[in-house]
C-alpha cells in the first residue's frame, strides 16, 4: 500500500498546504501520526479522506517514504485515491 502528498499549493494562514492520501484509510491515519497530525485533523470529505499538510511536513512525508503526487499530471490516479478512500469511509471496500 502507498501513502501519497500532493504538490503543496493551497495557500492558507501564511502557509503553502498539501492533501495526505493513502491507498487505505488505516495506513493514511497511521502515517499522519507519524508525521504529528492528530486524527481530529483528518477531513472526510467530498474532496476525499485526507489530512492537511504544510509544505515542511509535505518534504518530510516524503522523507518518510510518502510518495509525490499531482492533482495536475495524475488526475486519474488521484480520482482512483480519492474514490477507494470514499468507498472504505462508507464501508464499501477494505
Amino acid at each position: 500500500m502507498t501513502v501519497y502528498v500532493d504538490d503543496a499549493v493551497w495557500p492558507w494562514r501564511g502557509e503553502r498546504w498539501a492533501h495526505l492520501m493513502a491507498d487505505t484509510l488505516d495506513e493514511l491515519h497511521e502515517f499522519a501520526q507519524r508525521l504529528g497530525r492528530p486524527r481530529v485533523s483528518f477531513q472526510n470529505k467530498l474532496s476525499g479522506c485526507h489530512y492537511d499538510v504544510t509544505a515542511q511536513m509535505r518534504e518530510r512525508a516524503l522523507a518518510l517514504g510518502a510518495v509525490a503526487i499531482s492533482r495536475h499530471r495524475d488526475r486519474a490516479q488521484v480520482r482512483a485515491i480519492i474514490q477507494r478512500a470514499r468507498d472504505q469511509a462508507a464501508g464499501r471496500a477494505p
